[in-house]
């Protein structure tokens, strides 16, 4: 409920005692949902991430020997600076004490297998947090570590820029929090004008306008935008529906203008992504 604006609610029909209990969070839902608007609060939460797989191989020195293509591009390394080195140079101090806690567990029982959450330094001198899994390979010294990351957007704090800003009226801050919410409930549509968005909402044009760039920082258009291509990147990750498909049901009307705002976007191919199954077609 919290990370959807509180706008969730729970259906349940098992029995009269579940039921009083989802009646009572469901009142209490709307409840915080109306005071958090007459606050002049908007919550933003982002359904689509880009989920990225990260595989790192280490010998019995844990010395990196391979990783997948993720790696560098996530880390922000050049592969030929991290092969060949100790694994531990990739974390953070924190976590120093963490991982050779792990080493100690993989040299007493060799199919020990541990989940930890490691802090990563990347190139550009920044923490990325993950949970990691860290066994050793059957029949083989090596090991490996492997994440799956959500890669978030870098969220300023929305509600830190309303203190300056005419977008106060209760009736307006429902307006753009109800176009953010439609816009991620329609992103395999084409997004309506803003004119029309504005009729939607019945609220003035430059008011949604503004107030949608005032709390998110971004138009109406480029989020619109932004969050499709989150959506068929992930879509690509994880499903092995064809590419012309996914573009069709991210709102785009060719495969053409798809690649090109893909590519735009992400700085690669949308096939250059490790697909569930092979020898798919775009």
């Amino acid at each position: 409920m919290a990370t959807g604006n509180m706008t969730f609610r729970i259906h349940d029909n098992s029995n009269d005692e579940l039921k009083n209990i989802a009646v009572a969070l469901n009142k209490i839902a709307e409840d915080l949902q109306k005071i958090i608007l007459a606050s002049g609060y908007i919550t933003a939460y982002y359904p689509y991430q880009n989920l990225i797989q990260l595989t790192f191989v280490l010998d019995n020195d844990f010395v990196l020997l391979n990783f997948n293509n993720e790696v560098p591009r996530t880390l922000k390394y050049k592969p030929d600076t991290i092969v060949n080195t100790d694994f531990g140079k990739l974390i953070d101090q924190q976590s120093k004490d963490l991982w050779n806690g792990i080493l100690d567990e993989l040299d007493k029982n060799s199919n020990n297998t541990t989940t930890l959450q490691l802090i990563f330094i990347t190139g550009d001198n920044h923490l990325m947090q993950s949970f990691c899994t860290v066994s050793r390979l059957l029949y083989s010294d090596e090991i490996i570590v492997s994440s799956v990351s959500t890669i978030l957007e870098e969220m300023r704090d929305i509600n830190d820029r309303l203190s300056g800003s005419k977008i106060r009226k209760h009736h307006e801050v429902t307006a753009v929090q109800n176009l953010h919410d439609y816009i991620l409930s329609h992103l395999d549509e084409p997004l309506p004008t803003l004119h029309q968005l504005a009729q939607i909402f019945a609220i003035e044009e430059h008011i949604l306008k503004n107030g949608f760039k005032i709390f998110f920082k971004t138009s109406v258009y480029n989020f619109y935008q932004e969050e499709r291509l989150k959506r068929a990147h992930l879509m690509i990750q994880q499903t092995s529906v064809s590419l012309k498909e996914i573009a069709f049901l991210n709102g785009f009307k060719g495969y053409l203008n798809f690649y090109k705002a893909f590519k735009k976007r992400f700085g690669y191919k949308p096939s250059d992504i490790s697909r569930p199954q092979e020898g798919l077609q775009p």
